[in-house]
Protein backbone atom coordinates (compact mmCIF):
# COMPACT_ATOMS: atom_id res chain seq x y z
CA UNK A 1 0.00 0.00 0.00
CA UNK A 2 1.75 3.81 -1.02
CA UNK A 3 0.78 6.24 0.90
CA UNK A 4 -2.11 8.40 -0.59
CA UNK A 5 -2.83 11.02 2.61
CA UNK A 6 -0.98 14.17 3.12
CA UNK A 7 -1.06 15.09 7.07
CA UNK A 8 -1.61 19.26 6.84
CA UNK A 9 -0.49 19.88 10.64
CA UNK A 10 2.10 17.97 12.53
CA UNK A 11 2.10 19.83 16.17
CA UNK A 12 0.30 18.80 19.19
CA UNK A 13 -2.25 16.78 17.70
CA UNK A 14 -1.25 16.58 13.88
CA UNK A 15 1.73 14.58 14.56
CA UNK A 16 -0.57 12.03 16.62
CA UNK A 17 -2.58 11.32 13.03
CA UNK A 18 0.64 11.70 11.22
CA UNK A 19 2.18 8.53 13.59
CA UNK A 20 -1.06 6.88 13.08
CA UNK A 21 -1.33 7.33 9.38
CA UNK A 22 2.19 6.16 9.07
CA UNK A 23 1.64 3.42 11.20
CA UNK A 24 -1.06 2.53 8.73
CA UNK A 25 0.96 2.30 5.92
CA UNK A 26 -0.72 5.14 4.16
CA UNK A 27 1.19 8.53 4.85
CA UNK A 28 2.54 10.10 2.00
CA UNK A 29 3.27 13.47 2.82
CA UNK A 30 3.94 15.91 5.95
CA UNK A 31 3.11 19.31 5.80
CA UNK A 32 4.03 22.42 8.06
CA UNK A 33 4.35 25.79 8.31
CA UNK A 34 7.55 25.09 10.84
CA UNK A 35 9.69 24.53 8.12
CA UNK A 36 12.16 22.34 10.45
CA UNK A 37 9.17 20.51 12.48
CA UNK A 38 8.24 19.34 8.85
CA UNK A 39 11.78 18.02 7.95
CA UNK A 40 12.47 16.51 11.21
CA UNK A 41 8.73 14.47 10.67
CA UNK A 42 8.99 14.03 7.30
CA UNK A 43 12.36 12.13 7.82
CA UNK A 44 11.15 10.59 11.31
CA UNK A 45 8.22 9.20 9.34
CA UNK A 46 10.32 8.19 6.35
CA UNK A 47 7.78 10.52 3.87
CA UNK A 48 7.66 13.71 1.50
CA UNK A 49 7.75 17.46 3.21
CA UNK A 50 5.13 18.99 0.93
CA UNK A 51 3.99 22.46 0.82
CA UNK A 52 0.17 22.30 0.82
CA UNK A 53 0.43 23.82 -2.58
CA UNK A 54 2.56 20.40 -3.41
CA UNK A 55 -0.27 18.61 -1.96
CA UNK A 56 -2.63 19.86 -4.05
CA UNK A 57 -1.21 19.29 -7.36
CA UNK A 58 -0.15 15.72 -6.53
CA UNK A 59 -2.45 13.14 -8.08
CA UNK A 60 -0.83 10.85 -5.31
CA UNK A 61 -2.16 12.35 -2.65
CA UNK A 62 -5.96 11.07 -2.57
CA UNK A 63 -6.84 12.44 0.90
CA UNK A 64 -5.62 15.29 3.03
CA UNK A 65 -6.04 15.38 6.76
CA UNK A 66 -6.04 19.21 8.34
CA UNK A 67 -5.09 19.36 12.14
CA UNK A 68 -4.20 22.72 11.40
CA UNK A 69 -4.89 26.10 13.68
CA UNK A 70 -9.21 26.34 13.61
CA UNK A 71 -9.76 30.25 11.32
CA UNK A 72 -7.86 28.41 8.70
CA UNK A 73 -10.22 25.31 8.46
CA UNK A 74 -12.65 26.10 5.67
CA UNK A 75 -10.45 27.53 3.96
CA UNK A 76 -8.27 24.52 3.45
CA UNK A 77 -10.68 22.51 3.55
CA UNK A 78 -11.89 24.03 0.46
CA UNK A 79 -9.02 24.59 -0.94
CA UNK A 80 -8.35 20.60 -0.77
CA UNK A 81 -11.76 19.87 -2.28
CA UNK A 82 -11.60 22.11 -5.22
CA UNK A 83 -8.20 19.98 -6.12
CA UNK A 84 -10.40 16.79 -6.09
CA UNK A 85 -8.86 15.97 -2.56
CA UNK A 86 -11.28 13.92 -0.05
CA UNK A 87 -10.98 15.85 3.44
CA UNK A 88 -10.42 15.05 7.05
CA UNK A 89 -10.55 17.95 9.30
CA UNK A 90 -9.85 18.46 12.61
CA UNK A 91 -12.50 20.22 15.13
CA UNK A 92 -14.64 22.28 14.70
CA UNK A 93 -15.18 21.70 10.68
CA UNK A 94 -15.30 25.80 10.69
CA UNK A 95 -15.82 28.80 12.40
CA UNK A 96 -19.02 29.83 11.81
CA UNK A 97 -22.15 27.46 10.30
CA UNK A 98 -22.02 29.97 6.92
CA UNK A 99 -18.74 29.14 6.20
CA UNK A 100 -19.15 24.92 7.16
CA UNK A 101 -22.37 25.11 4.54
CA UNK A 102 -19.70 26.30 2.20
CA UNK A 103 -17.20 22.80 2.68
CA UNK A 104 -20.26 20.60 2.81
CA UNK A 105 -21.54 21.64 -0.15
CA UNK A 106 -18.64 21.46 -2.09
CA UNK A 107 -17.73 18.32 -1.10
CA UNK A 108 -21.39 17.15 -1.97
CA UNK A 109 -20.96 18.68 -5.32
CA UNK A 110 -17.90 17.17 -5.87
CA UNK A 111 -18.41 14.03 -4.36
CA UNK A 112 -15.67 14.02 -2.13
CA UNK A 113 -15.36 12.82 1.63
CA UNK A 114 -15.60 15.20 4.07
CA UNK A 115 -15.10 14.18 7.42
CA UNK A 116 -14.73 15.76 10.56
CA UNK A 117 -12.65 15.00 13.72
CA UNK A 118 -15.03 14.30 16.65
CA UNK A 119 -12.94 11.32 17.96
CA UNK A 120 -14.98 10.41 20.99
CA UNK A 121 -17.25 8.84 18.03
CA UNK A 122 -14.65 6.64 17.14
CA UNK A 123 -14.24 5.31 21.02
CA UNK A 124 -15.53 1.76 21.32
CA UNK A 125 -17.40 2.66 24.59
CA UNK A 126 -19.38 5.32 22.97
CA UNK A 127 -20.23 3.34 20.02
CA UNK A 128 -21.65 0.40 22.71
CA UNK A 129 -23.40 3.60 24.88
CA UNK A 130 -25.01 4.50 21.46
CA UNK A 131 -25.84 0.77 20.64
CA UNK A 132 -27.71 0.41 23.58
CA UNK A 133 -29.66 3.75 23.81
CA UNK A 134 -30.57 3.15 20.20
CA UNK A 135 -31.44 -0.57 21.05
CA UNK A 136 -34.02 1.07 23.80
CA UNK A 137 -31.98 -0.33 26.18
CA UNK A 138 -32.74 2.58 28.66
CA UNK A 139 -36.05 3.39 27.52
CA UNK A 140 -36.91 6.27 26.23
CA UNK A 141 -34.30 8.80 27.19
CA UNK A 142 -34.96 11.62 29.31
CA UNK A 143 -31.58 13.71 29.49
CA UNK A 144 -28.51 13.29 28.81
CA UNK A 145 -25.11 15.53 30.07
CA UNK A 146 -21.57 15.31 29.98
CA UNK A 147 -18.49 17.17 32.29
CA UNK A 148 -14.99 17.49 30.62
CA UNK A 149 -12.81 19.58 33.01
CA UNK A 150 -9.23 19.50 33.76
CA UNK A 151 -6.94 21.95 35.07
CA UNK A 152 -5.49 23.81 31.79
CA UNK A 153 -4.25 23.72 29.42
CA UNK A 154 -5.09 27.22 28.94
CA UNK A 155 -5.48 28.83 26.03
CA UNK A 156 -5.76 31.88 24.50
CA UNK A 157 -6.74 31.45 20.86
CA UNK A 158 -9.58 30.14 21.46
CA UNK A 159 -12.19 29.33 24.94
CA UNK A 160 -13.11 26.66 26.55
CA UNK A 161 -16.28 25.76 24.59
CA UNK A 162 -14.71 25.51 21.25
CA UNK A 163 -11.79 23.68 23.00
CA UNK A 164 -13.37 20.66 24.96
CA UNK A 165 -17.09 21.20 24.29
CA UNK A 166 -17.10 20.04 20.13
CA UNK A 167 -16.78 16.32 21.39
CA UNK A 168 -19.12 16.40 23.72
CA UNK A 169 -21.91 17.77 21.53
CA UNK A 170 -20.94 15.56 18.92
CA UNK A 171 -22.37 12.61 21.50
CA UNK A 172 -25.06 14.02 22.56
CA UNK A 173 -26.44 14.47 19.30
CA UNK A 174 -26.20 11.43 18.74
CA UNK A 175 -27.93 9.90 21.44
CA UNK A 176 -30.75 12.10 21.04
CA UNK A 177 -31.08 11.40 17.30
CA UNK A 178 -32.04 15.23 16.67
CA UNK A 179 -31.08 18.58 16.62
CA UNK A 180 -32.10 21.16 19.48
CA UNK A 181 -34.21 23.41 19.17
CA UNK A 182 -33.33 25.65 22.13
CA UNK A 183 -29.92 26.40 23.40
CA UNK A 184 -28.57 28.69 26.18
CA UNK A 185 -25.11 28.92 27.49
CA UNK A 186 -23.32 30.84 30.28
CA UNK A 187 -19.34 30.83 31.50
CA UNK A 188 -16.74 32.82 33.24
CA UNK A 189 -13.27 33.92 32.54
CA UNK A 190 -11.58 33.48 35.32
CA UNK A 191 -7.97 33.83 34.14
CA UNK A 192 -7.69 35.55 31.10
CA UNK A 193 -9.72 37.96 30.53
CA UNK A 194 -12.93 37.76 27.57
CA UNK A 195 -11.51 34.08 27.28
CA UNK A 196 -14.25 31.65 28.85
CA UNK A 197 -12.08 29.11 30.91
CA UNK A 198 -15.71 27.95 32.56
CA UNK A 199 -19.02 27.30 30.65
CA UNK A 200 -21.90 25.75 30.60
CA UNK A 201 -24.37 24.72 27.53
CA UNK A 202 -28.21 23.70 27.76
CA UNK A 203 -29.93 22.08 24.79
CA UNK A 204 -33.60 21.28 24.79
CA UNK A 205 -34.87 18.80 21.67
CA UNK A 206 -38.42 18.88 19.78
CA UNK A 207 -39.16 14.98 21.70
CA UNK A 208 -38.65 16.72 25.34
CA UNK A 209 -35.21 15.38 25.78
CA UNK A 210 -32.70 17.50 27.81
CA UNK A 211 -28.92 17.97 27.74
CA UNK A 212 -26.37 19.77 29.38
CA UNK A 213 -22.37 20.00 28.82
CA UNK A 214 -20.08 21.29 31.42
CA UNK A 215 -16.21 22.43 30.13
CA UNK A 216 -13.89 23.49 32.08
CA UNK A 217 -9.85 24.34 32.49
CA UNK A 218 -9.97 25.58 36.22
CA UNK A 219 -11.10 22.31 37.99
CA UNK A 220 -8.92 20.78 40.73
CA UNK A 221 -8.67 17.45 38.49
CA UNK A 222 -9.40 15.93 35.11
CA UNK A 223 -13.05 14.53 34.47
CA UNK A 224 -14.85 13.12 30.95
CA UNK A 225 -17.94 11.91 32.46
CA UNK A 226 -21.29 11.32 30.01
CA UNK A 227 -24.67 9.66 31.85
CA UNK A 228 -27.65 9.34 30.16
CA UNK A 229 -30.76 8.53 31.80
CA UNK A 230 -33.04 6.77 30.41
CA UNK A 231 -37.02 6.05 31.84
CA UNK A 232 -35.89 2.35 32.96
CA UNK A 233 -32.43 2.99 33.13
CA UNK A 234 -29.05 4.83 33.39
CA UNK A 235 -25.72 4.98 31.25
CA UNK A 236 -22.22 6.21 32.53
CA UNK A 237 -19.44 6.39 30.34
CA UNK A 238 -16.47 7.52 32.51
CA UNK A 239 -13.44 8.17 30.37
CA UNK A 240 -11.19 9.50 33.10
CA UNK A 241 -11.44 6.39 34.37
CA UNK A 242 -8.13 4.15 34.14
CA UNK A 243 -9.46 0.68 34.26
CA UNK A 244 -10.91 0.08 30.78
CA UNK A 245 -13.35 -2.60 32.41
CA UNK A 246 -15.17 0.20 34.19
CA UNK A 247 -15.24 2.71 31.48
CA UNK A 248 -18.86 1.74 30.77
CA UNK A 249 -21.82 1.55 33.49
CA UNK A 250 -25.73 0.47 33.35
CA UNK A 251 -27.64 1.53 35.74
CA UNK A 252 -30.97 -0.69 35.95
CA UNK A 253 -32.78 1.83 38.40
CA UNK A 254 -36.17 2.68 38.18
CA UNK A 255 -38.81 5.03 39.37
CA UNK A 256 -42.11 4.24 40.96
CA UNK A 257 -44.86 6.66 40.36
CA UNK A 258 -47.93 4.38 41.25
CA UNK A 259 -48.24 6.21 44.48
CA UNK A 260 -48.71 9.38 46.36
CA UNK A 261 -44.98 9.87 45.69
CA UNK A 262 -42.16 9.11 43.17
CA UNK A 263 -40.53 6.59 44.46
CA UNK A 264 -36.58 5.06 43.46
CA UNK A 265 -36.02 1.35 43.17
CA UNK A 266 -32.00 1.12 42.86
CA UNK A 267 -30.26 -1.64 41.29
CA UNK A 268 -26.92 -3.06 41.53
CA UNK A 269 -24.53 -1.64 38.84
CA UNK A 270 -23.64 -3.72 36.06
CA UNK A 271 -20.46 -2.98 33.91
CA UNK A 272 -20.97 -3.30 30.57
CA UNK A 273 -17.87 -5.56 28.39
CA UNK A 274 -16.88 -3.70 25.42
CA UNK A 275 -13.80 -4.66 23.28
CA UNK A 276 -10.40 -2.41 23.71
CA UNK A 277 -8.96 -0.57 20.62
CA UNK A 278 -7.73 3.23 20.04
CA UNK A 279 -10.00 5.72 19.79
CA UNK A 280 -7.78 7.74 17.28
CA UNK A 281 -6.76 4.30 15.34
CA UNK A 282 -10.14 3.90 15.00
CA UNK A 283 -10.90 7.40 13.01
CA UNK A 284 -8.01 6.96 11.24
CA UNK A 285 -8.65 3.28 10.10
CA UNK A 286 -12.05 4.88 9.07
CA UNK A 287 -10.86 8.18 7.31
CA UNK A 288 -8.56 5.33 5.19
CA UNK A 289 -11.87 3.61 4.30
CA UNK A 290 -13.58 6.78 2.98
CA UNK A 291 -10.58 7.70 0.65
CA UNK A 292 -10.18 3.74 -0.29
CA UNK A 293 -13.73 2.99 -0.52
CA UNK A 294 -16.09 5.67 -0.63
CA UNK A 295 -17.17 4.95 2.44
CA UNK A 296 -19.68 7.57 4.46
CA UNK A 297 -18.04 9.18 7.05
CA UNK A 298 -19.52 8.35 10.60
CA UNK A 299 -19.03 12.14 11.51
CA UNK A 300 -19.80 13.53 7.98
CA UNK A 301 -19.78 16.97 7.09
CA UNK A 302 -23.41 16.94 7.60
CA UNK A 303 -22.99 16.14 11.30
CA UNK A 304 -20.25 18.38 11.57
CA UNK A 305 -22.38 21.07 10.47
CA UNK A 306 -25.16 20.25 13.06
CA UNK A 307 -22.53 20.49 15.81
CA UNK A 308 -20.91 23.99 14.71
CA UNK A 309 -24.47 25.29 14.52
CA UNK A 310 -24.61 24.20 18.61
CA UNK A 311 -21.18 25.98 19.16
CA UNK A 312 -22.38 28.89 17.53
CA UNK A 313 -25.88 30.02 19.16
CA UNK A 314 -24.01 28.80 22.45
CA UNK A 315 -21.34 31.14 21.80
CA UNK A 316 -23.70 34.03 21.29
CA UNK A 317 -25.08 33.19 24.29
CA UNK A 318 -21.89 32.58 26.36
CA UNK A 319 -20.88 36.10 25.03
CA UNK A 320 -23.87 37.44 26.22
CA UNK A 321 -23.12 35.38 29.53
CA UNK A 322 -19.64 37.14 29.62
CA UNK A 323 -20.70 40.68 29.19
CA UNK A 324 -22.88 41.00 32.05
CA UNK A 325 -21.20 43.26 34.94
CA UNK A 326 -21.72 41.99 38.77
CA UNK A 327 -24.27 43.45 40.19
Amino acid sequence: MTGFIAQVGCGHWGKNLARNFSELGVLGAVVDGNAALASAKADELGVRNLTFEQVLEDPAIRGVSLATPAPAHADMALAALEAGKHVFVEKPLALTPADGQRVLALAQQKGLGLMVGHLLQYHPIFIKMLDMVMASELGAVRYIYSNRMSLGKFRTEENVLWSFAPHDISMILALAGEAPDHVTAQGAAFVTPGIADWCTCQMQFPSGQAAHVQASWLHPFKEQRLVVIGETGMLVFEDSNPEWAKKLAFYPHTINCSGDAPVPRPAAVKYIEVEHSEPLRNECMHFVAVVEFGTGPRTDGAEGLRVLEVLDRAETELKRSLSRKPQ
